[in-house]
């Protein structure tokens, strides 16, 4: 071919006059892409590089609808100069001509209607992608799982979770109340969506945020003899003195035994439950002194059905928090909780 006659366009794929690489173009093409050199449509050239966003497909698809641009423009909600600023960026990426202008109107041209039709497949696959991701989010938003440990699922909880019915009508929410640790193994098992405990510090595997703040308190009922006296307790003497405890694993241990760790340890349990209820009716029977959150204890104090026992040198103070996997920030319904806990 003379170069008076210039240079013949590489026709696109799939239409007449395109043909396959040779046997020899394409172990020439194999070996560029070997050593690494620039090749046309190579595996590490970016996708999206080369091909038009749906923005733009969706725009295509509205000039075949219509015949013209201006009406397209108005259907995908942009101005007339930026529905042709988006057109030639698009003629420009692909390399070829799209449409035909006139002042009746914008006609496809032959490489254009071949283009609209590929548009049309990969709209149509993106709708079919976003009505399923809306599947999933729907599924996922029809239920939330918490796991918390005991004072949290008896006394904060409640109020929180009516608020997020509120907001969430139709998400059906289940709640498991167990120690710290037995929230920690339902989030790793993936059986909770969220968690909340009480202990000294975030689990490992777990991230977490603070929700609340929380005081221990030593309590007894008003016939023990600690609920007449007037000096504080001594730590000491708390460490020594059997106790109505909760489980090993619990926050409520966790912080006793850090607390008191320094100054002999935790005597043997005088009992050992596993729920704050069955520790305070204890308590409030006369069984002995007990340690329980002060948000379980409010009633009792106020009735005296418990007083409560000053402990000097010693910080019985705690942080609530909500929990999980590390990496996974909450999502959905569990996000809008924890939401809620912070307002």
């Amino acid at each position: 071919m003379s170069s008076e006659q210039g240079t013949t366009p590489t026709p696109l794929s799939g239409e007449p006059g395109s043909r396959e690489a040779g046997p020899r173009e394409a172990g020439s093409r194999e070996a560029g892409s070997r050593e690494g050199g620039p090749r046309e449509g190579g595996s590490h050239r970016v996708l999206s590089h080369r091909v038009p966003d749906l923005g733009a497909l969706e725009l295509l698809l509205a000039v075949a609808r219509h015949g013209s641009l201006g009406a397209a423009a108005r259907e995908v909600g942009i101005t007339q100069p930026a529905a042709s600023s988006r057109i030639r960026s698009m003629e420009r990426q692909l390399g070829v001509a799209l449409l035909d202008r006139s002042p009746r109107g914008s006609r496809l041209t032959d490489a254009g209607a071949l283009v609209t039709d590929w548009a049309r497949r990969i709209v149509e696959a993106a709708e079919a992608f976003d009505a399923g991701a809306q599947a999933l989010r729907g599924r996922r938003d029809s239920r939330l799982r918490v796991a918390a440990s005991m004072t949290i699922a008896e006394y904060l909880l409640p109020g929180w979770l009516i608020a997020l019915r509120a907001e969430r009508p139709d998400t059906a929410v289940s709640l498991q109340a167990g120690n710290s640790a037995a929230v920690a193994e339902r989030l790793f098992s993936g059986e909770a969506d969220l968690g909340f405990v009480e202990g000294l510090a975030v689990p490992d595997g777990l991230d977490g945020a603070v929700v609340a703040h929380d005081r221990l308190a030593v309590v007894a009922a008003p016939s023990h003899p600690w609920a007449r006296r007037r000096a504080p307790l001594d730590p000491a003497e708390l460490a020594a003195t059997p106790l109505i405890l909760r489980e090993r694993g619990s926050g409520t241990r966790q912080v006793l035994d850090a607390a008191l760790s320094a100054h002999g340890g935790l005597a043997q349990p005088l009992l050992e439950l596993a729920s704050t209820t069955a520790v305070k009716a204890a308590a409030v029977s006369g069984a002995g002194p007990a340690v329980l959150s002060e948000l379980a204890i409010t009633e009792e104090l106020a009735s005296r059905r418990l007083v409560a026992i000053p402990v000097a040198g010693v910080l019985l103070r705690r942080d609530l928090r909500a929990v999980w996997p590390t990496g996974h920030r909450p999502t959905g319904p569990a996000r809008d909780l924890l939401s809620l806990t912070r307002g």
